[in-house]
């Protein structure tokens, strides 16, 4: 019987190649409005569910969408015209 042996090195919290590039972080504040929308309609959906939704709940909940959904605008926008060249 053979043993099956892997070849490859044990993967450690402090390896180089771990670490976010600047591009990657530049990249995650860019998209951190989006980020805390999300995070703030998620928050909202769950104090929804804890009890029966009423009118606060559902206003709560449509801001929240509403945040998200500008955002996501404003983040396609921007991203369209990184792309194109800066041209409006």
């Amino acid at each position: 019987m053979n043993n099956i042996v892997t070849v490859q090195e044990a993967v450690t919290a402090f390896a180089d190649w771990n670490e976010p590039t600047d591009a990657e972080l530049d990249a995650i504040e860019r998209e951190m409005p989006l980020i805390l929308a999300d995070v703030d309609l998620i928050d909202a959906q769950i104090i929804a569910m804890d009890h029966t939704p009423n009118e606060v709940d559902t206003r709560r909940v449509r801001r929240a969408l509403a945040r998200v959904l500008t955002e996501y605008r404003v983040l396609a926008n921007r991203t369209t015209a990184e792309t194109v060249g800066g041209a409006a």
